[in-house]
């Protein structure tokens, strides 16, 4: 199990990272990507409000992609989109887990990343580097994902990078959740929070949101020269000679360690 390969692939906006010991898993996930985005362009087409609301929108469907995300933003007050990243993360985790596929082996080490959105499910610890930016308060701060905390979610939300809409001001806002579609959509919640001329107060407002989501471990968020975290959340690390090299050196930077790029 000592050797991890790492599959790394775009798809329109989608950008995303596979890190697994199984050959097998990672060509699972890629498949049930493709599978699930399909079915999800489908279904915008016909409900405009599913793609466009800034409110959580109610749904009677049996498809897993649609009901995985209109039920994590019901809980967190958010529109439907907003957890779009996190549930296309979580279902390529789940094929790569999965038991009841015959002749396949499922995964010891598991990690879907999905534009900055992460599902994790692994028995080996991996290293997740943290980015916010231009914020140098941050450039060597990771967290490390041991078997305890798993199966876990990551999402992030930022006001000053990716394509995602924010309506705060958080460099970086990290939820730590039961999956990564419900971190996906609290931490758009909760980095929307995060705003106003004091730092501080706008951070621990942030912060203090976590405790109304079920299902949220914990939280860590950074605005210009602070930084603030509540809850469980995983190990914090120093991620040595992290630097701001990773805007051009994603795909080595964001996880640490040495991997066989499997293509």
């Amino acid at each position: 199990m000592d050797l991890v390969y790492k599959f790394h692939f775009t798809e329109k906006e989608s950008d995303i990272t596979i890190l697994s010991e199984s050959k097998e898993a990672i060509i699972r996930a890629r498949k049930e990507f493709y599978h699930h985005r399909k079915i999800l362009e489908q279904y915008v087409l016909k409900d405009k409000r599913f793609l466009k609301s800034f409110s959580p929108v109610k749904v009677k469907t049996d498809l897993s992609v649609i009901n995985l995300m209109a039920e994590a933003t019901e809980i967190c007050g958010v529109g439907p989109m907003a957890a779009v990243a996190g549930a296309l993360a979580d279902l390529m985790l789940d094929a790569m887990k999965s038991d009841n596929i015959l002749d396949f082996q499922p995964a010891k080490i598991a990690l879907v990343e999905n534009g900055g959105e992460i599902a994790v499910d692994s028995e080996k610890d991996m290293k997740i580097a943290l980015y916010a930016g231009e914020n140098q308060l941050n450039l060597n701060i990771g967290f490390l994902i041991q078997k305890k905390d798993c199966p876990i979610g990551l999402g992030t939300s930022s006001a000053t990078i990716g394509h995602a809409i924010s309506l705060g001001q958080a460099d970086a806002a990290t939820v730590f959740a039961k999956n990564a579609t419900l971190g996906d959509a609290a931490a758009t919640k909760i980095a929307n929070l995060v705003k106003g001329p004091d730092i501080e107060k706008s951070i621990k407002k942030g912060l203090d949101a976590i405790d109304d989501i079920d299902g949220v471990y914990g939280a860590f968020i950074s605005r210009e020269n602070k930084i603030g975290h509540a809850g469980k959340i995983p190990q914090l690390i120093k991620i040595e000679g992290y630097k701001n090299g990773i805007l051009k050196k994603k795909i080595e930077d964001l996880f640490p360690g040495d991997y066989e790029v499997f293509k």
